[in-house]
């Protein structure tokens, strides 16, 4: 059931019998790459149904992406060099306990400009052992080359900074981090090689090289808007934002009047959102650890409608968090989530804890994979 009806799979009229032009066969990256668009939604919306099916009469339709293909904007890929093609970037693939690099030159899924981009990289950069190329990391405008080394020259940057330039890219950076891996990227070793340290999305909102940024931002605009639909910020109310990230969603709720503040862990992140939403606290660190500061923040506003926003990651909220929001009963909540597990986890939580699921919208913010974001928006039970 969905909150329109009974869900029928659509006629299959658009199944693609290739891959898209450019997929490399071998790639594990987009597990729907082969599905039709209807077939696809169809399988996250029965994904959905299943995994949150205590509130199936309540779960919307997903929404569809307004663009399937060339709609990555933001990717992290591995850099392996072969002296007869130079650089590739790509992903490892696991198998046989062995790691088997599979090269992504033009990835339909990609932005345009990516794929020229990381053609540039793999024509103008050194090679090893003098440059040892580990990763590349893309965030809009702001490129990143993840060397394991504790320094590393320079010298190709004057070849590079205008092809990167044509593209569109506003910042080139050098990362030197000996331990990169499983964690792309640590404090030190950052260099602005050229460019601007920080961009503008085009909606205004201010990002950098590291800081996380949803790849669908007409979709992310809706379930924004959608959010403060339901939770109506302005003057009178006081907005918690758990996870704020770059503080989309704390900006509008500053700008309407509402008390807010918000909690992120990445320091980029909390910058970025002290000038994207001025008027607000912001509070760095693990919103586990910041639950005093926040108490404190409430308790010196008495009679403010308490209104609250999160947006964790996929782990979903931690247990303190959940006993937290438990304990604080806000009027209104919304609780944005791209892991479905997760979040039917915390939702039995919350309305145990007299908290009541009003519905959930869902998004289709990657395309081609087997992704899919879910808003649920929740009210304190009478």
């Amino acid at each position: 059931m969905t909150a329109d009806g009974p869900w029928t799979m659509p006629e299959r009229t658009d199944r693609p019998t290739t891959l898209p032009p450019g997929c490399e066969p071998a790639c594990p990256g987009c597990r729907h790459r082969t599905l039709a668009a209807s077939e696809s939604l169809a399988q996250k919306a029965a994904h959905l149904e299943r995994t949150l099916s205590a509130w199936a009469d309540r779960l919307a339709p997903v929404l569809p992406a307004p663009a399937r293909l060339g709609y990555r904007e933001r990717v992290s890929l591995n850099a392996s060099w072969q002296a007869s093609l130079c650089w590739r970037f790509g992903l490892v693939r696991h198998r046989d306990r062995k790691d088997e690099f599979i090269a992504v030159p033009d990835c339909p899924v990609h932005a345009p400009a990516v794929n020229r981009a990381l053609a540039e990289l793999g024509r103008v950069l050194p090679p090893p052992p003098g440059f040892p190329l580990a990763f590349v990391a893309v965030s809009g405008r702001q490129l990143t080359l993840i060397v394991k080394a504790r320094t590393s020259e320079t010298p190709w940057a004057k070849a590079l900074a205008p092809k990167l330039k044509d593209l569109g890219f506003e910042g080139l950076w050098l990362h030197c981090h000996p331990a990169a891996g499983r964690r792309l990227f640590g404090r030190s070793g950052w260099t602005l090689v050229w460019g601007e340290p920080r961009s503008r999305d085009r909606h205004g909102s201010l990002y950098g090289p590291t800081a996380f940024s949803q790849a669908q931002p007409e979709l992310h605009a809706d379930a924004l808007s959608a959010m403060h639909r339901h939770l109506g910020p302005g003057p009178g109310t006081l907005f918690v934002d758990l996870y704020c990230g770059t503080g989309k969603s704390l900006a509008a709720a500053a700008a309407s009047g509402a008390a807010a503040v918000g909690v992120e862990l990445s320091g980029e992140a909390v910058a970025c959102a002290q000038e994207n939403a001025p008027g607000a606290l912001l509070l760095r660190g693990a919103c586990s650890l910041r639950r005093p500061q926040l108490d404190s923040f409430i308790a010196e506003r008495p009679g403010l409608r308490l209104l609250l926003a999160m947006n964790p990651p996929r782990s979903g909220l931690e247990p303190q968090v959940r006993s937290w929001v438990a304990r604080l009963a806000p009027e209104r909540a919304a609780y944005l989530s791209c892991s479905a597990g997760t979040l039917a986890r915390d939702l039995g939580e919350l309305e145990a804890a007299g908290l009541r699921v009003e519905r959930i919208l869902s998004y289709d913010f990657f395309p081609l994979t087997h992704h899919v974001e879910a808003l649920a928006l929740l009210s304190r039970a009478a």
